[in-house]
């Protein structure tokens, strides 16, 4: 019988160790999380849930009855404190001392926080990573309330959208020339842009902060412009930084986060990484992707693999947003791209969604690579399934809206 634990209790811990189960490991199966609940969906905390559409025990990945039915250990509100590699334990903050035949990291990420001497410790500012995030800042949410968002991802752009929704007056700044540069195309950030600025949000491009401003209580903010801005609040959304402590201390190598080859181990033979925390091989460099589909995909890889499948992880990127009614859709990797093309609805979206049908293709060469489609979920399953086909269509094809996409797949 073998004995596997897994650090980390959010959608990869969840999904390895239901994988373990359901493929018929008989061994032992620990889960440790250091938040006091079961493991939960990440996305929805910033929309439904901050929304009030939805309830906290929805957003439960799996009944907390599940685990006892599965007969896996499920330990939440611990930390790991020490890990002996040669003895094959771990030890948690509680004392316990848990024996290890495999050796799982799912510890995801962590958000990047503003540093305290520009004002990132003030009371008021926020990240939006955990349930106790998003639980903390709620009260904040009220009509007329000041909220600056600092940062012009996606996370800082959804933030934006909700508070909008919300009736709070809402300021973004983006250090970088255009929201999204580090993730998507100038024409996905126009549409963006465009989008929110519509909503009355107030966008900033181009725009850096000196520093929060506040006695105890964050009450604003220098700008670079020389601006000071009121804030009731702040919300950061500079980026997420793998978390790779408790792999550090096992000794395992790092490289953008947690390395480990196509099967999911990392440079110890016995210990594996899956999720945000863990780059893998693709096409000649060691990549991380941060999504609930890979973090899945690869989770359940790595628990085939402690059960001896020896198969590598094949990677199908996808990733979603959510902003005000439309939904982002992206299939792919941009990386490298040198040409976009914009295909439209061919009849013309009507209503609410008119004019916000429209799909990126992102090409390199003849080599499709990647889409991002707003409001167009046939696009996205079509190139989506060229993608993962390795198959690219004639550009002019996508360009054209008369052209049937489904027929794409059989051309």
């Amino acid at each position: 019988m073998s004995n596997v634990v897994v650090i980390g209790a959010g959608q990869a811990g969840s999904a390895l160790v239901a994988r373990l189960r359901k493929q018929g490991f008989d061994g032992s199966v620990t889960l440790i999380g250091d938040e006091p609940v079961p493991p939960y969906q990440r996305p929805p905390l910033s929309k439904a849930y901050l929304l009030g559409e939805m309830e906290v025990e929805r957003l439960y990945l799996r009944p907390a009855s599940f685990y006892a039915e599965q007969d896996i250990t499920l330990r939440t509100g611990v930390r790991v404190d020490g890990i002996d590699v040669a003895a094959g334990t771990v030890t948690l903050s509680d004392g316990t001392a848990l024996p290890y035949d495999h050796l799982a990291f799912t510890t995801g990420s962590v958000p990047r926080r503003l540093p305290p001497a520009i004002g990132g410790d003030l009371d008021g500012v926020f990240t939006v990573r955990t349930l106790a995030d998003v639980d903390t800042m709620a009260p904040r949410f009220t009509t007329g309330a000041r909220v600056l968002i600092v940062g012009g991802g996606y996370i800082g752009l959804e933030a934006a959208a909700v508070a909008c929704k919300m009736g709070l007056k809402v300021t973004l700044i983006e250090m970088a020339d255009r929201i999204l540069r580090r993730v998507a195309s100038a024409e996905t950030s126009d549409y963006f842009r465009a989008l929110h600025q519509s909503h009355g949000v107030t966008l900033r491009e181009g725009v850096g902060l000196i520093r929060l401003l506040g006695d105890g209580q964050v009450s604003g903010a220098e700008l670079d412009t020389g601006e000071t801005l009121k804030a009731d609040f702040v919300i950061v959304g500079v980026g997420i930084t793998p978390a790779t402590d408790l792999a550090e201390m096992a000794g395992v190598t790092l490289e953008n986060g947690i390395r480990t080859d196509a099967y999911g181990r990392t440079s110890e033979p016995h210990i594996w990484a899956a999720g945000d925390c863990a780059s893998f091989p693709w096409n000649g460099a060691q990549i991380r992707l941060e999504s609930v589909g890979n973090a899945i995909d690869q989770a359940e890889c790595v628990a085939d693999n402690i059960m001896g499948a020896d198969l590598p992880y094949v990677a199908k990127p996808w990733f979603w947003s959510d902003q005000f009614d439309i939904k982002l859709q992206i299939a792919g990797l941009n990386a490298g791209y040198d040409t976009i093309v914009t295909r439209r609805a061919a009849d013309g979206a009507t209503g609410a969604h008119e004019g916000r049908v429209v799909s990126f293709w992102y090409f390199r060469g003849d080599t499709l690579l990647a889409l991002d489609a707003m409001n167009d979920p046939r696009a996205y399953m079509v190139g989506k399934r060229l993608i993962e086909m390795g198959r690219s269509p004639s550009r002019d094809a996508v360009m054209d809206p008369a052209t049937d996409l489904k027929a794409l797949l059989k051309a």
